[in-house]
């Protein structure tokens, strides 16, 4: 490929180019006035981006999350009804059940040529049963808060509906709008491109993906599940991951929150062991992802990106750099030029936010049927009790004290991340430090769920199936457990 001076031929049609392939970045020139005004702007906004989702507050939280709280906060202050504040509940109530109303119309009465038909054209024939069930879970749930109608119990109770709709579904809704507009800030003005470099050599070999996606992984990290599958979804979209790397990056390293990690060990009683289990928690996130990368279903995705282009062996290993100076040069180098290449921020954030509002009613109203109906199956059913079964032999094997108990609450992890620990929060007093230890971070890792991650993972265009996300959560179970009671065994 030839070098192409983008400074003296300011005219040249971009689209020409793969600017998500780090080689062509290599090949641009830029005249040393616009390099330092693409470096200062990879720096300025590169650091808006790092300060956003990565630097803890005073109170431990990240300015994202602040964000989006005050977001709600805000907005469910404008309606109170029944001393309560519902502002925001009854903004998602109206999206989820127009979502639900207009499917059923779009998926079976709309013709083929209509908006409406081709927005739902993609779903199956039963999504808009899930659509409509969500809608009218959310309806029945706003009625009961504000005193109109007693709801079921089954579904509007708090560890059901009370737990999914203010926890999950609410703010879901308002971090994919808030982080669409942030978003930009992290991958297109050169802080992805800086890091990848650096983080090349370990991510690789390791975990079979670019360096660049420890950013993306830290973000789920810190911030939240569904921000770093968003995110994902963006960079494969842009093709910037492979169909492999996006699978890995999504079933792997989407994990919990900081925050919401300390909220779960604290209902399981070990709040005090927060930096011990979080942090084995966090290296073992890593051991898994090595492996599930290896196996299959996820080790036989194409090396393919989104836009046709097949990534050749060559193309890894070009995009290997040895430690030292040249690798850092480089990464600052590209960030630059990704900098100056990206153009105007306002329409890149305007685009972001455009792009996020197709996906937010189906991915929320989806978050609130299968939610629900998950929790519903987990407490009123003895479903989970007899798929725990499978798993007593193998807790028994690895010494877990109240092995039933343990063998029992794991399955409910496919549910929700946090209805594990539900499930023996009423037994904290009783249950041994090493159990609720085990189950804690097993549930942590598991990382699949139907409350969230599976929902937003099959909805935002990642290339990985339902059945295939149903067998890594198996895996991702049975490989954890061995590892986890080592651990367990070792500081408890």
């Amino acid at each position: 490929m030839e070098k192409i001076n983008l400074s003296k031929n300011r005219e040249y049609d971009l689209n020409q180019l793969d600017l998500n392939d780090p080689r062509v970045l290599d090949y641009i020139e830029l005249d040393k006035k616009d390099w330092i005004i693409g470096f200062i702007k990879a720096l300025i906004i590169s650091a808006i981006a790092i300060f956003v989702f990565f630097v803890p507050l005073g109170n431990g939280k990240i300015l994202f999350g602040v964000i989006y709280n005050k977001g709600i906060e805000i907005v469910n202050s404008l309606l109170v009804m029944n001393e309560k504040p519902v502002g925001a509940l009854l903004l998602c109530t109206i999206i989820l059940l127009g979502t639900g109303i207009t499917s059923i119309i779009g998926k079976y009465f709309s013709s083929k040529d209509s908006k409406i038909y081709k927005y739902y054209e993609a779903d199956s024939i039963i999504h808009p049963i899930l659509y409509m069930i969500g809608g009218v879970f959310i309806l029945l749930y706003f009625l009961n808060e504000i005193g109109v109608y007693n709801a079921p119990e089954m579904i509007v109770g708090q560890s059901t509906g009370g737990m999914v709709i203010p926890g999950v579904v609410i703010g879901v809704a308002f971090i994919i709008p808030v982080g669409a507009f942030f978003i930009p800030f992290l991958t297109d003005y050169g802080c992805i491109d800086f890091f990848g470099v650096l983080l090349e050599p370990l991510m690789r070999p390791l975990f079979k993906v670019p360096g660049k996606s420890a950013v993306d992984a830290s973000a789920s990290f810190v911030g939240s599940t569904t921000m770093g599958i968003i995110i994902t979804s963006r960079m494969y979209k842009g093709s910037v991951y492979t169909e492999k790397e996006a699978s890995i990056v999504s079933t792997c390293f989407s994990a919990v929150s900081v925050g919401y990690a300390l909220l779960v060990m604290e209902t399981a009683g070990i709040g005090e062991y927060f930096i011990k289990t979080y942090f084995i928690s966090f290296f073992l996130a890593f051991v898994i992802a090595a492996i599930i990368s290896r196996i299959p279903p996820i080790s036989r995705k194409k090396d393919i990106f989104a836009n046709g282009r097949v990534q050749t062996e060559e193309e890894r290993k070009e995009n290997r750099l040895k430690l030292g100076p040249k690798m850092i040069m480089t990464g600052i180098d590209r960030a630059s030029k990704r900098a100056h290449t990206s153009g105007n921020m306002t329409k890149r954030i305007i685009l972001s936010i455009v792009d996020s509002f197709p996906v937010l009613p189906k991915v929320v109203t989806l978050l609130c049927s299968i939610g629900i109906l998950g929790m519903i199956a987990a407490k009123y059913t003895p479903i989970f009790e007899w798929i725990g079964y499978l798993f007593l032999p193998l807790t028994k094997i690895l010494g877990v004290p109240d092995a039933q108990v343990a063998a029992t609450a794991i399955p409910t992890g496919i549910t929700e991340m946090f209805i594990p620990v539900l499930t023996i929060a009423d037994k904290v007093g009783e249950l041994h430090i090493k159990t609720r230890f085990f189950v804690t971070t097993v549930s942590m890792l598991q990382i699949i769920f139907l409350s969230e991650s599976v929902v937003v993972i099959m909805n935002t265009g990642l290339p990985v199936k339902f059945k295939e996300l149903m067998i890594v959560f198996l895996q991702r179970t049975v490989i954890s457990m061995p590892f986890v009671a080592l651990f367990m065994h070792l500081f408890f």
